[in-house]
């Protein structure tokens, strides 16, 4: 895949067809479950106060949170209409710029979360450049947390509509296996991983102590599908999340992967 088309498209999908704020907030109760769970693996791996890089941090959702709570927070965003949504809320310093080439000194940070860039990187080396640039951003002993989004969920959620699934199965075919996305879908996808091959990239970028969480875990795809839950039914989705996290092939069908490491 052209990694030069994936970002135009990103700029295009960012700026004027989808609203990132919304899908962390509003738009479904899968929202809330990504950002509450993202907040606490981020915060119990480095306490307040710390200073975060919050690299593709789109609108500012993660920053302003940890901001709040009295984290020092620097957020890098390629899409300059995000940053300049982010900037607006004045908590938090909010650039422009791109995982491959962070404008920031060796060890400034203590955390660094990426919970964007990777899945929109095509190739493996624009990948392991992100992770290896998120690693020599932050201190040594700091931690760095990189989100992808697992190819068995995204087989699973297009199997289960069949007007989807028929238009193209050989492509659908070729993201269960290669991790490859399918050229159909609007959203601009570079690649799709699975677990093995998230922790296997994060230690070759260097990274120590690396391990794999599911983020939503396996109510994920349920809470995506709906537009209202009752807090019975989001403290039910949590609780599953937490539990499964780390459980082989169950963590698999959380609509994202969170991988984290020491620098």
């Amino acid at each position: 895949m052209d990694q030069r088309r994936i970002d135009s498209a990103i700029q295009a999908f960012y700026s004027d067809a989808f609203d990132e704020d919304a899908r962390l907030t509003t738009r479904s109760p899968q929202g809330r479950l990504e950002f509450e769970r993202t907040q606490e693996i981020v915060r119990a791996a480095t306490p307040a106060p710390a200073r975060v890089l919050d690299v593709g941090g789109a609108t500012g959702v993660h920053a302003a949170a940890l901001a709040l709570s009295g984290y020092d927070v620097v957020l890098v965003d390629p899409v300059e209409s995000q940053v300049a949504v982010a900037a607006r809320i004045g908590t938090f310093a909010a650039v422009v710029g791109d995982a491959r080439e962070l404008d920031f000194p060796d060890d400034s940070f203590d955390a660094v979360l990426m919970a964007g860039p990777l899945y929109h990187l095509a190739d493996r080396r624009d990948r392991l450049t992100a992770l290896r640039e998120a690693r020599r951003v932050c201190r040594p002993g700091g931690s760095v947390h990189a989100a992808a989004i697992p190819r068995l969920s995204a087989f699973a959620a297009a199997a289960l509509d069949p007007d989807l699934f028929d238009a193209a199965p050989d492509d659908w075919l070729g993201l269960l296996r290669h991790g490859t996305p399918v050229p159909s879908l609007r959203f601009p996808a570079g690649h799709y991983h699975t677990p093995l091959e998230l922790e296997e990239e994060l230690s070759t970028a260097g990274l120590q102590d690396v391990s794999v969480s599911g983020i939503e875990g396996p109510a994920g795809i349920a809470m995506e599908s709906v537009t209202q839950a009752s807090e019975a039914d989001h403290a039910a989705a949590l609780q599953l999340a937490r539990t499964f996290a780390h459980t082989p092939d169950i963590r698999d069908f959380s609509n994202h992967l969170l991988g984290s490491g020491t620098a």
